[in-house]
């Protein structure tokens, strides 16, 4: 515990400061500033002492987020890092880009603001790397097993790590021309620089992970070539087929799927060029869908000198407040001010979009939209309200539906359930001996800490099975039991 009275004391939550809004669209670094020592102490000392700390129930990984909040409020940054570093090989990734549900079932959260555990978590790392206490951890000794990870994101690159440090051989193969998946071309640099991931990949290749980049598996190299050469295979690939909104029109020019969008600017932004760049300079930006990805294309429209943004949703506005069907310690389904809306642009919700509306010449000009109803359960739009909302460019913010089935499907033989998803087994094994599945790919899209928790489970899974005995930690089975609790 940090300071038994610190939640007393400190009854004031407050979180990192944001640069100045007409200074921060002016760039594309990132929005928030170091957290001052001294309040960052104080913060961390309104960790309590509660008995039963629910903020371990509420973080996939097991953070042991006590210990490190008295490490932090008793000035033991080296310390601090090695108990995150315990249960999470990438805190600087989460600390900056995880909705942190450990905050929602945080104890202290019942009758006052929670601790602000993101915050103390990413000024532990930053700490750390500033300080040179993150060094390479090679494996002792070789087993001589080989293992092919495909995909570079979250789930990959903690598959990878665990099992590099357990001693196997591990090529993580990634289609891009870089290394990093969504965490380099999906997250825009305003939430998190770069810098951040090339500090771990390099971390990761002293300690042995092999890279290969600009390989497609399932195009460039078969599946099968790849388990054949392979000890075990793990697929890590995301769930990257984004969720579509055939209505009329779909066809026009200016509809694109958000991740287009931002995959380019964040290609812009890293100095690549890149031809017919999607571009909101000047341009009436819609965008439909109001998650996280939204809320990217939102700050990356800013940036851009979109003429105007508007979001569009669906379904209500969340609450401000808990609702009654989500009490603590649940993670709650909240209206969220991200860093993107106080930059400006228009939220509308209950908003059914009916038509694309085109120029007569192949361009988009405008939304046909209408008021949402509920209707035997089902949002339908309103008859009567419909009206044009000015769009120049509608980017397409839904969701996805799961991992690309091609190559695997048809390879592997791999069976996908109802949602989309490849299905694993209590191990994340496929139905193909030696392929396993982790992250997105097999749970569907998810968090970030759920993908690195999925990342390091599964790579205890496959240390078990090459060896018949595993060291590593697995904080999650893809049933969301603990996997300890299954038999092994």
């Amino acid at each position: 515990m940090a300071d038994p009275r610190g939640f007393m004391k400190v009854r004031e939550r407050q979180t990192q400061p944001r640069r100045p809004v007409p200074v921060r669209i002016m760039d594309w670094k990132e929005v928030y500033e170091a957290q001052e020592k001294g309040v960052l102490k104080a913060q961390a000392g309104r960790c309590m002492d509660c008995g039963i700390p629910f903020c371990h129930q509420g973080c996939p990984l097991g953070n042991l987020i006590p210990e490190w909040n008295d490490l932090t409020w008793r000035g033991k940054g080296q310390e601090a890092i090695e108990r995150l570093h315990a249960t999470n090989n990438f805190p600087e990734f989460t600390g900056r880009l995880c909705p942190a549900p450990c905050e929602s079932s945080c104890v202290l959260g019942i009758n006052q603001p929670a601790v602000t555990i993101k915050q103390v978590e990413v000024s532990i790392i930053d700490e750390a790397f500033d300080n040179g206490w993150v060094t390479p951890l090679a494996p002792e000794r070789l087993t001589g097993q080989t293992i092919a990870v495909v995909g570079s994101g979250p789930a990959g690159l903690a598959t990878a790590q665990q099992l590099t440090r357990a001693g196997h051989t591990v090529a993580v193969y990634e289609r891009d021309d870089k290394v990093g998946g969504l965490l380099r071309y999906g997250i825009p640099d305003f939430k998190m620089e770069k810098d951040h991931l090339e500090l771990r990949l390099e971390q990761m290749r002293a300690e042995g992970t092999r890279f290969r980049t600009g390989i497609e598996i399932g195009k460039d190299v078969s599946w099968e070539q790849l388990r054949r050469r392979y000890d075990a295979v793990v697929i890590a690939t995301g769930a990257t087929v984004p969720r579509d909104l055939a209505i009329p029109g779909r066809e026009l020019d200016g509809v694109h799927f958000a991740m287009e969008y931002l995959v380019q600017a964040n290609r812009v932004v890293a100095g690549e060029k890149v031809e017919n760049q999607i571009d909101a300079r000047g341009k009436h930006v819609v965008i439909l869908g109001g998650g996280d990805t939204g809320a990217d294309c939102l700050g990356t429209a800013h940036r851009q000198q979109a003429a105007s943004v508007t979001t569009l949703a669906i379904g209500k506005q969340p609450p401000a407040e808990r609702a009654a069907h989500q009490p603590w310690p649940t993670f709650p389904t909240l209206f969220e001010v991200a860093s993107a809306h106080e930059e400006g642009g228009e939220r509308t919700y209950l908003a059914s979009t009916v038509e694309y509306l085109g120029d007569g010449e192949g361009k988009l000009r405008a939304l046909k939209v209408a008021e949402t109803e509920f209707v035997d359960g089902k949002r339908v739009p309103k008859a009567g309200t419909e009206h044009e909302i000015p769009a120049d460019l509608v980017l397409l913010s839904l969701g996805f539906t799961g991992p690309e089935p091609a190559g695997i499907a048809e390879q592997v033989k791999a069976e996908f359930d109802s949602r989309g998803n490849v299905v694993r087994d209590g191990y994340y094994m496929t139905n193909t001996n030696g392929i396993f599945v982790a992250g997105d790919a097999g749970r569907g899209q998810s968090l970030i800490v759920w993908a690195i928790a999925e990342g390091r489970a599964c790579a205890a899974a496959v240390d078990k099975w090459l060896t018949g005995q595993t060291r590593l930690p697995a904080p999650v089975a893809p049933t969301d039991r603990p996997i300890a609790a299954l038999p092994m």
